[in-house]
């Protein structure tokens, strides 16, 4: 299969990487830590929320018991991952992956950037979601669900998209023709 021009994941990355890095400077100068200012309350009330903390664990604030140790682990974990990704988007042969790869390396290098200078992840994205699973979800950011978007991708490519011929594929025009000129005759 051929592969994609990757050169769009990097804008993908870049802008990803840009508001995730700007709303929580935004989040960091006007929120005090451990505090929430609601959103639309009047429509939602507490559904929706900012609230201002730092996570030094990983997803659901999952680690070790050190800080230090976690900061050590994650931004040695997240190098490791941007190069395993980056050598997976110059093996891309669908525009879904780019893209992909362009949301996770956005997501991952814009928490790796709040690890090393912050020593933890900003997140102060706060929802309530109906309580059948946990009382309250975990606070996130613009990263995280960056990363979580690229994996929701990377599994629709995997079960419908991966053995379909792409768009621009010659074994694809090849068989079209094929097509357009048996029904000719």
């Amino acid at each position: 299969m051929p592969k994609v021009k990757p050169y769009s994941a990097y804008l993908i990355m870049l802008v990803i990487l840009i508001a995730d890095q700007i709303t929580k400077v935004i989040v960091r100068a006007s929120i005090e830590l451990h505090h929430s200012v609601p959103v639309l309350s009047g429509i939602f009330g507490d559904t929706f929320m900012f609230t201002h903390v730092t996570n030094t664990g990983a997803a659901f604030s999952i680690g070790f018991s050190s800080d230090v140790v976690n900061r050590i682990f994650f931004i040695t974990t997240t190098l490791l991952a941007i190069v395993f990704i980056i050598y997976l988007l110059y093996q891309s042969t669908h525009r879904i992956q780019v893209i992909a790869f362009g949301l996770v390396m956005g997501g991952a290098i814009g928490n790796l950037i709040d690890r090393i200078i912050m020593g933890g992840v900003t997140d102060f994205i706060n929802v309530d979601f109906p309580d059948f699973i946990m009382h309250r979800f975990p606070i996130f950011n613009i990263a995280d669900s960056s990363i979580f978007i690229a994996v929701c991708l990377l599994i629709i490519d995997m079960f419908f998209i991966k053995d379909a011929q792409p768009a621009d594929s010659p074994q694809l025009a090849e068989h079209i023709s094929e097509e357009i000129h048996t029904k000719e005759i």
